[in-house]
């Protein structure tokens, strides 16, 4: 029996937020690639402002998957 139910849910809401925050900002960049003006603007769109903001997206994913460890070393520690 696990007693770290309520941490593994928000782990997994927090993995799925993550994934929505990712694609949401992937195509967000896009958009935003289209709506500058000038080739100059444009690349400074994808190499920088784009992979910026997907990686702050991607922090849920982070939060997310340490929640999970820290669920699985608590059953591992109460398992002895």
């Amino acid at each position: 029996m696990t007693q770290y139910g309520a941490l593994r849910t928000w782990a997994a809401f927090l993995m799925f937020l993550g994934i929505v925050s990712v694609l949401a900002a992937a195509c967000g960049t896009i958009i935003w690639a289209f709506e500058v003006d000038g080739f100059w603007q444009t690349l400074g769109v994808i190499l920088i402002g784009g992979p910026a903001a997907i990686f702050f997206a991607s922090l849920p994913i982070a939060l997310g998957q340490a929640m999970r460890a820290l669920a699985d070393v608590g059953e591992t520690v109460a398992a002895r």
